[in-house]
């Protein structure tokens, strides 16, 4: 019988040692694969490029005069922002929030700057944009903004006080980096 073990080699460890390489390598080519494949599904999921762009929106207030409102753009979504007068203050700061829809102080809702009123204009009922921003606009009951789809009506401080809407419009993220600058979205 003659010594298969020539020069050190085992032909049994050394099978054992190609159908390892062989698995390993299959499977390493099946997971780049994979990763390949899958690759296009996980980037679709990340916010679009516009969207991105859009993350911070830097907004002068040094144009508007008390009682003035403006809307601007941020994520694709409307932003009212309104220089309130001092009668819409006091009118938002005496209402009781117990018997508010959605409980919230004005003094909650614009912490830093109270004259600046700054909310999505959306309506939480269903998605509309609410009226209000122009001066000749319906402002509802409450003198803020009122949605005609379904009868909303908003107070001063952007908080549902009658109809259909489950909760005030949303304050969106925003500081102030100067005295009449603010930057809306996280920065």
């Amino acid at each position: 019988m003659a010594d298969t073990t020539e020069h050190g080699a085992d032909p049994e460890h050394e099978g054992g040692t190609r159908r390892d390489f062989l698995y390993l390598t299959t499977a390493a080519v099946g997971v780049v694969g994979l990763g390949v494949a899958v690759w296009p599904f996980i980037n679709s999921m990340n916010p679009a490029a516009d969207t991105l762009a859009l993350a911070t929106v830097d907004v002068d207030l040094s144009a508007l005069e008390v009682g003035q409102a403006i809307t601007v753009m941020w994520q694709g979504k409307p932003v009212f922002i309104r220089y309130r007068t001092p009668e819409e203050i006091a009118e938002a700061e005496s209402v009781d929030p117990a018997i508010l829809p959605d409980p919230q102080t004005d003094a909650e809702r614009f912490p830093v700057e109270p004259n600046y009123m700054v909310v999505v204009g959306i309506c939480t009922h269903l998605g509309c944009v609410p009226l209000g921003q122009k001066s000749t606009d319906p402002r509802g009951d409450y003198g803020g903004y009122f949605c005609p789809c379904h009868g909303s009506h908003y107070d001063t401080s952007g908080r549902i006080r009658q109809g259909p809407a489950p909760e005030n419009l949303l304050v969106p993220e925003y500081t102030f980096v100067e005295e009449q600058q603010i930057v809306i979205g996280e920065a």
